[in-house]
């Protein structure tokens, strides 16, 4: 598994809940589960009383793409600082993937938590995002700017232009702004309609 991939967990979790939606997943013990994708042995861990400390985990991560994507990014770092003192990895040399040749593909693995199977949840995704945020800087932590969504992204883009979480963000949002544009361009028509319909009253009147 690359370090990149980690950085993954953290949007997951965040992405469970859409404030402005009053809408949350994250409600039982199967949706926790589903978070760990392939990682079954993770998984299994999994207990009623880990809902909770996953809610808990996931509103500090949210505060800091909050933190990134409101251009405080010290405190960004200083909210991430506090999830890798509290949530620690244990990185270990794996070799589970062979290479074409037949050896092992050695790479850096983040151990999972042995206490319970939140801690090892937000120690991996705290990693993760500290090595993307370390590699590609703060400000490419993002949340949606197509309301009322809010989710959680990862900016990759070459030009750090990505605003969206989705294409489909990104599409209902331009159509927003298209309309928008169309409504102002009609109401800009308009007044001007009345504005010559004015002045050719007042002239008729000056006339007579």
């Amino acid at each position: 598994m690359e370090l990149a991939h980690y950085s993954d967990y953290a949007v997951r979790l965040v992405n469970t809940e859409e404030p402005a939606r009053s809408k949350d997943s994250l409600t039982s013990v199967d949706a926790v589960r589903t978070l760990f994708g392939a990682s079954e042995h993770m998984a299994r861990r999994v207990t009623d009383t880990d809902v909770t400390r996953f809610r808990n985990v996931r509103g500090r991560l949210r505060a800091v793409f909050e933190a990134a994507d409101g251009g405080d990014h010290v405190l960004a770092v200083d909210l991430l600082n506090s999830l890798l003192m509290e949530f620690p990895v244990s990185p270990q040399v794996s070799g589970h993937d062979l290479l074409t040749d037949g050896g092992p593909h050695w790479h850096i693995h983040l151990a999972d938590h042995p206490s319970n199977a939140s801690a090892g949840y937000a120690a991996i995704a705290s990693m993760g995002l500290a090595f993307h945020l370390t590699e590609h800087g703060p400000d490419r932590l993002g949340l949606c700017q197509a309301l009322p969504c809010r989710n959680a992204y990862l900016d990759t883009s070459t030009n750090r232009s990505r605003r969206y979480c989705s294409d489909r963000c990104a599409t209902r949002a331009n159509v927003a702004a298209y309309r928008a544009r169309k409504r102002r361009e009609a109401e800009g028509s308009a007044r001007s309609g009345r504005s010559a319909d004015t002045a050719q009253d007042s002239r008729a009147l000056s006339e007579r």
